[in-house]
């Protein structure tokens, strides 16, 4: 680095974007000779001004402190008049230069598909950077928001909590890296419908809510899906969502007697606390906010087209989640699916498990079927009853029986000679 005395002074350059991990520099005009007769004391006067304007704006907010956002996010709500960003967004371990073969394939249907659209990646390598800038003093000078960040260990609430941020500052469109794009995003608004009077496009995933009493399943029996939305900066909700977050985690954090850091995750925890459940939660309150009525999910249960509510264009489930076997959603060859869940990046529940039963197992394996639920909670239930020493017993014959199919050694196989 140059030393003070021999930086020249006659042109500055800003950084005015970053695109794919590309910085670009535009120089500023050369400054007019009057300017460099400023004086030293002129200069001196100068820093200390901006530094009193800075460090008093930075101190507004100290870490301690609960800041309500929702009252300046209300002030001046983001979104109707404008259009959508040009952008897609998606996270992932690597840079895509590092991507295996099949998450290559499934990227490049978005870029394919959508030339004219900036497409970004975020990584374990850049996210804390990005949440740093925009969150930052410099930024929105959240320091809550950056600390609480920091501080989390589990991969899925990092994720789930970054899609959140980037898309208050950002907008554009968020899909996950498993999700393959079908259909380009300006089919993501049916012609029917106005861009200018919408600030989130949303479609349904889960719509089963006859189960919505399920001590299990009704948490999360009716969805909006958040593998794939889009909406323009600075959305309400956006931060809303954010501030739930903040607040579950700090609730659990005193339940549990954990740092964030620590904090003991099951399955249900993670969808309820920042997954499809907190952000359905969120956009149905703000859907109510906005329209001055409470909106519940009867709203949109079995919508047979798109509709907006309080300036959320809500899709039907086959846009985004076609080809899930449930809740009416269809195939992936219809034309109204615009995108293809692969799953294959899912493997998050592996580390925050569903509830097992030690011998029936999970009730997601029936997929919503309505005959298979009431036979796996009718036999948990008969189960349930029975003494504490049979229970027991049982147990241990599944688990035996188990082992047993697990090391028997598979039939012999016919040869054919002659081939």
């Amino acid at each position: 680095m140059l030393s003070p005395d021999k930086r020249p002074v006659d042109k500055i350059m800003i950084i005015t974007g970053t695109v794919m991990g590309e910085k670009k520099f535009v120089p500023i005009s050369v400054f007019p000779k009057r300017a460099r007769r400023f004086t030293h004391g002129g200069l001196v006067a100068l820093f200390l001004f901006i530094y009193f304007c800075v460090t008093r704006t930075s101190s507004s907010h100290d870490f301690g402190e609960t800041r309500s956002y929702s009252t300046q996010v209300t002030a001046g709500v983001a979104g109707v008049g404008d259009t959508f960003p040009r952008k897609i967004w998606q996270i992932w371990k690597v840079n895509p230069l590092e991507f295996d073969g099949r998450d290559i394939e499934v990227a490049r249907s978005w870029t394919a598909k959508n030339p004219g659209y900036r497409y970004e990646v975020l990584t374990d390598q850049n996210d804390l950077e990005y949440v740093e800038t925009n969150f930052g003093p410099l930024g929105e000078n959240r320091p809550d928001i950056v600390e609480t960040y920091r501080s989390l260990t589990a991969p899925i609430i990092k994720a789930d909590l970054l899609r959140y941020l980037v898309m208050y500052i950002e907008g554009g469109v968020y899909a996950d890296i498993d999700v393959e794009a079908l259909r380009p995003v300006e089919r993501f608004i049916p012609r029917t419908h106005d861009e200018r009077d919408i600030g989130m496009v949303i479609g349904v995933e889960i719509d089963e809510p006859h189960f919505s009493d399920h001590p299990i399943l009704g948490p999360k029996s009716q969805s909006f899906c958040q593998w794939t939305f889009m909406c323009k900066p600075r959305q309400p909700v956006m931060m809303r969502l954010v501030e739930n977050i903040l607040h579950w985690l700090n609730e659990l954090s005193i339940k549990q007697g954990k740092p964030i850091s620590e904090l003991q995750l099951d399955f249900d925890d993670v969808i309820t606390g920042t997954g499809p459940s907190a952000f359905t939660g969120a956009i149905l309150a703000e859907m109510s906010r906005t329209t001055g009525k409470t909106v519940t999910w009867q709203t949109f249960h079995d919508i047979p087209e798109s509709k907006v509510v309080g300036g959320f264009l809500v899709l039907t489930v086959e846009a985004f989640a076609a080809g899930q076997g449930h809740s009416d959603s269809g195939t992936h060859n219809s034309r109204n699916a615009l995108v293809k869940h692969h799953y294959h990046a899912s493997e998050w529940p592996k580390r925050h498990p569903r509830f097992y039963h030690p011998i029936f197992g999970e009730v997601e394996k029936c997929n919503w079927n309505v005959d298979c639920v009431k036979k796996w909670d009718e036999e948990t239930t008969a189960f349930a009853a029975l003494p504490q020493e049979e229970q027991e017993r049982q147990i241990a014959i599944f688990q035996a029986i188990g082992e047993a199919l697990k090391n028997m050694e598979p039939p012999p196989q016919p040869f054919f000679g002659g081939f």
